[in-house]
């Protein structure tokens, strides 16, 4: 029994990463850049641009922890990171998966720079 509930506990997290991978892949084609709530940030209000600073294998974030907002440019390997994973549930949970704009963790911009460093 105890492996039966480990393997539907491990399909179950697959199955929300995928959903994650999906919406980033999404929001990537869409050419979207910033989430409503945190407009502020645009450089430009044309919703279909990429922004220079993001290349390709790469997406932008904004980690969010209470006033403390910070903007990121993540390369693609950290979605195979089991912190940034651990994020990306996190903000399912909180967010959603309809939300529409540049993906929102729920993480102190410190935690996520200490995910990038050990991404080097």
């Amino acid at each position: 029994m105890a492996g039966h509930s480990s393997n539907s506990k491990k399909n179950n997290g697959i199955v929300k990463l995928k959903l994650v991978v999906e919406k980033v892949q999404r929001s990537l084609l869409k050419g979207k850049k910033w989430a409503p709530e945190v407009d502020e940030l645009n450089e430009s209000n044309d919703s279909t641009d990429v922004p220079s600073d993001v290349k390709e294998g790469h997406f932008a974030v904004i980690a969010v922890n209470d006033d403390e907002v910070k903007r990121f440019v993540i390369p693609l390997t950290c979605l195979s990171h089991p912190l940034f994973l651990k994020l990306l549930d996190q903000a399912a949970e909180e967010y959603g998966f309809d939300r529409e704009g540049v993906l929102t963790l729920p993480c102190r911009p410190s935690d996520l720079e200490r995910i990038l460093l050990e991404e080097k």
